[in-house]
């Protein structure tokens, strides 16, 4: 195979329109991508802005049969960087593949995203959480595993299952969030045997215009808590990966993991606000979790007894409220005594962050 070359002057305009993407649209990831080494963050931002252009035309308004042929489209560019062969002037693809010569980064995943992306073209809904578990693994671990492969981890075979079972907890975050959204734009992702559980029913909106619109019933605030606890044991599984990443690694993957984890906190303890409108995060709020990844505040430590991967079933029970304590630091199974010292520019590199992405669009899992 001979892998496309080209000059350097032109594989920096490719990653620096990589990041003029991320800090643009990237309304959550920009604070952790901000605290990683130059190479890495190059690395990371064209990930990112290719995962974006899959994403957008998922999210897009083409008509399902358009979006289908460009899903198809999408593997096609995925096929050009794996045969080393990206063309000149897709700026994106160039930089991706510069990025996985430099990396370990696994392209193929990106066939993963696609096609969980065409599931939501194809309005696929979930009998079981073992099938969204499986959507999960499509259109979030995907992105942990590529970000990992940029990473890099003294334990790859480890480190490999926690970076896909953290996607699936920032997924899960998501979906609570955009429960009404999605609703509205014919998008159901809670499995039916949990809507069945809560004796709720969640009604989309008729794709034609023609129907009803939108409608939800039941103990949804039941619902949304028994999710979150569900989304918790996904969250503390996959934190397992930072003491297993370089500190800058776990700095980013621990700001990005934090902010959804801070988010998750706000919905369980106020679901019907979540119904109401789309809950975020201010940017203060945002990057004081990123300086906190960077200095090692809350930072989990590996321990003698790991936490094991979260069963697919039923489980947990009917939880309580949320633990405040939680909110306190970005991760779960914090200690502070971890925490090791960072110099200040780096910490003014997180809080930078906020001003980068403050006029951002729309956010990946």
């Amino acid at each position: 195979m001979t892998t496309a070359t080209y000059d350097a002057s032109h594989v920096s305009s490719a990653y620096r329109q990589c990041e003029v993407i991320t800090r643009q649209q990237a309304k959550n990831f920009a604070y952790g991508i901000a605290l990683l080494p130059g190479a890495k963050r190059r690395a990371l931002s064209a990930v990112y802005a290719f995962a974006r252009r899959i994403d957008d035309i998922g999210d897009g308004t083409l008509p399902r049969a358009e979006k289908i042929a460009a899903l198809d489209g999408a593997r096609e560019m995925t096929e050009s960087v794996l045969a080393g062969a990206a063309p000149e002037d897709d700026l994106v693809l160039v930089a991706l593949q510069d990025a996985a010569g430099r990396f370990a980064v696994p392209v193929g995943a990106f066939f993963e995203l696609i096609e969980g992306c065409e599931a939501d073209v194809r309005g696929v809904t979930y009998s079981t959480f073992g099938e969204l578990e499986h959507y999960c693994r499509c259109v979030a671990g995907s992105i942990g595993r590529l970000s990992l492969g940029i990473f890099g981890s003294a334990d790859q075979q480890a480190a490999e299952p926690l970076a896909d079972g953290l996607g699936v907890a920032l997924q899960l975050t998501n979906i609570l969030r955009d429960i009404t959204e999605d609703l509205g734009n014919g998008r159901v992702y809670l499995p039916s045997e949990d809507l069945n559980r809560f004796d709720c029913t969640l009604t989309p909106a008729d794709p034609d215009g023609e129907g009803a619109g939108p409608k939800i019933d039941g103990a949804m605030a039941d619902l949304i808590r028994f999710e979150a606890a569900r989304a918790r044991q996904w969250y503390a599984y996959g934190m397992q990966l930072l003491p297993l990443l370089d500190r800058r690694s776990a700095a980013c993957t621990g700001a990005m993991a934090g902010i959804y984890r801070r988010l998750l906190e706000h919905i369980s303890a106020s679901p019907q606000t979540a119904l109401e409108r789309r809950m975020s995060l201010p940017a203060r709020e945002k990057a004081s979790i990123a300086v906190s990844a960077l200095t090692g505040i809350g930072m989990p430590r590996r321990r003698g007894t790991q936490i094991a991967r979260p069963s697919g079933g039923l489980s947990p029970d009917l939880p309580a409220a949320a633990d405040d304590s939680d909110t306190k630091a970005p991760a779960a199974a914090a200690d502070s005594s971890t925490a090791a010292p960072a110099a200040a520019a780096d910490s003014s590199t997180a809080q930078a962050a906020a001003a980068d992405s403050s006029t951002a669009g729309g956010d990946l899992p």
